[in-house]
């Protein structure tokens, strides 16, 4: 299977989910939020870092999951076509946690 090349907004995305991904990880340590997410650190920093701008939905739910991020939230704070500076805190957005 040949996979398409990522269009300019899908990389903007991508690089919006990194940002909001690190903010809401705050001081905690990349590792610690890697290993409750059950990801490697490999990968949470990829996906911080932009290199992985479309990640699978799974390993999005459980990160967010772990820094008590809707997925309501993110989805509304990575589709807006420009940033306006706001941010979701960790906790905020509806439903701010899910069953597990």
């Amino acid at each position: 299977m040949v996979r398409l090349p990522l269009t300019p907004a899908e990389v903007e995305r991508g690089q919006r989910l990194g940002a909001l991904l690190r903010q809401a990880r705050g001081e905690r340590s990349m590792l610690d939020t890697a290993l409750a997410a059950g990801v490697s650190p490999e990968t949470l920093r990829k996906i911080e870092t932009g290199r992985v701008a479309t990640p699978a939905f799974p390993t999005i739910a459980a990160i967010a999951e772990v820094l008590e991020l809707s997925l309501d939230a993110v989805w509304a704070e990575i589709s807006r076509p420009e940033r306006d500076g706001g941010g979701v805190e960790p906790g905020h957005g509806a439903p701010a946690r899910w069953a597990s």
